[in-house]
């Protein structure tokens, strides 16, 4: 079957139905962004490709980075908007726009304070182990520490005000007259054809890791990595900003994370690393500074003999870890291995004892790649799960401004079309290292609160 248009004239079509505010994809910048229309007034309509409200959302840790908000302040963290933004830049190395960055970081307390206020989400801040590149404590998570957790609140919350969610509907075609977006075609798992017209849009479909073509165009060095996002991410709004000449910005940005357990697929927290835990290579050695972060670990463990590596850390650390629910499926299947000497951990690793013993042993101020170890050296019983590096997320998407708006490609706004998550440019820079923990759900939830609300 040939490949539907994606842009067609308004003109002589009649839709199915009307809404106000149509909304495609139910992640987390959908459900958010139909919250916020609602509470606007607005009539709001979230329309899913799946079964069910998911995303790449359920697939993460559901952690959300906000500065200065209510949650903080109780637990005496001081934190603005303003070194939330440092941090943000300072990862990126500069390369964000500082206006979207701003608006970010300016949002990220509004949005939390909202959600768990005015919708009775039960956030908490992770306050028992930093992440890198952030200055403070300021991930705010629920009690599972998961993101299918932060899906169905945000549902539930949605199916609460009565905004309605048609799932199995994917949009493939947005009708245009002028400048204006009038509606979508959706096609339903028969076959059979919708149209939804609608006084403005919002895309809220995150980006384009699930087409293996779009990353080895635009980010060949993680190309043909292990894909642990959500399938339906096939690039339905890139194609559609380049379709109607809207601005793009740093296709080559992208999440990746580099300790998904091999071969379990269970993604396994960076708390193991940034709590004093090492990689080393099927050699038993050490490759590189693990403090830089997880999304540029991917490319590092990746480069490894057998593209894997094992990750290792203690019994202290393992408990800290044991707050995410990941982790604890991670124990249960089997996948990370304890022991209670160094050669037992040689033994039920299959690493060269000497190497392994040498990697935990080299402990420096920096060491020599770099790293400064600041947490107590690790100590028997030892813990070790076999990883590999995955791309997680695509970061880099269609420009927007300070209402969410789209921009053409010379800056103008789109009258009635918005972008939030994944499907709009985020702050990660140009690549994996500009990658600040939390940055997806960040754009997500703060561009999804800011898009919904727009049309008041």
């Amino acid at each position: 079957m040939a490949e539907p248009a994606r842009i067609r004239p308004a003109a002589g079509v009649r839709f199915d139905l009307g809404v106000e505010t149509l909304i495609v994809g139910a992640g987390a910048a959908g459900l958010v962004a139909a919250l916020a229309a609602h509470e606007a007034g607005q009539e709001a309509l979230v329309i899913e490709a799946d079964a069910a409200p998911a995303g790449s959302t359920a697939l993460s840790a559901g952690l959300i980075p906000a500065a200065g908000t209510a949650l903080q302040r109780a637990a005496g963290i001081a934190d603005d908007a303003a070194l939330f933004a440092a941090d943000i830049q300072a990862k990126a190395k500069g390369e964000n726009d500082p206006a979207l960055v701003d608006l970010l970081a300016r949002g990220s307390a509004r949005a939390i304070d909202w959600l768990a206020g005015r919708h009775g989400l039960p956030f908490s801040v992770v306050d028992d182990f930093d992440y890198p590149g952030h200055s403070r404590r300021r991930m705010h998570g629920l009690p599972s520490r998961s993101g299918r957790e932060l899906v169905d609140r945000l549902r539930a919350a949605c199916e609460e005000a009565g905004i309605d969610i048609v799932c199995n509907r994917r949009a493939e075609t947005l009708f245009t007259e002028d400048d204006l977006i009038r509606g979508v075609a959706l096609r339903a798992p028969d076959g059979a054809v919708e149209t939804i017209g609608c006084a403005r849009l919002i895309l809220a479909c995150n980006g384009f890791g699930g087409s293996p073509a779009l990353v080895a165009r635009h980010m060949p060095q993680i190309a043909g990595a292990l894909w642990f996002g959500h399938d339906g991410n096939r690039g339905d709004a890139l194609h559609w900003g380049e379709a109607l000449g809207a601005g793009l910005a740093h296709l080559g940005a992208y999440q990746g994370h580099g300790n998904v357990a091999h071969p379990h697929g269970i993604l396994i927290t960076w708390a193991v690393i940034t709590e004093g835990g090492v990689q080393v290579n099927l050699s038993g050695q050490r490759f590189w500074d693990e403090s830089q972060g997880y999304s540029e670990a991917a490319r590092a463990v990746l480069s490894q003999p057998e593209g894997q590596a094992w990750t290792i850390f203690d019994a202290r650390i393992a408990a800290i870890a044991r707050q995410f629910a990941d982790f604890r499926a991670a124990e249960a299947q089997g996948a990370i291995r304890t022991a209670g000497t160094l050669a037992e951990l040689a033994e039920v690793t299959g690493l060269p004892a000497e190497a392994l013993r040498a990697s935990l042993a080299a402990r420096g101020a920096p060491d020599r790649f770099g790293r400064i170890f600041s947490k107590p050296p690790l100590a028997p019983p030892f813990c070790a799960v076999r990883v590999t590096g995955a791309l997680f997320h695509t970061q880099g998407g269609l420009q927007v401004d300070d209402q969410a708006r789209v921009l053409h490609a010379d800056g103008r706004p789109f009258a009635n079309l918005h972008a939030a998550g994944g499907a709009a440019c985020g702050v990660s820079g140009s690549a994996d290292a500009g990658y600040l923990s939390g940055n997806g759900l960040l754009a997500a939830v703060v561009l999804g609160r800011i898009a919904g609300a727009a049309g008041r």
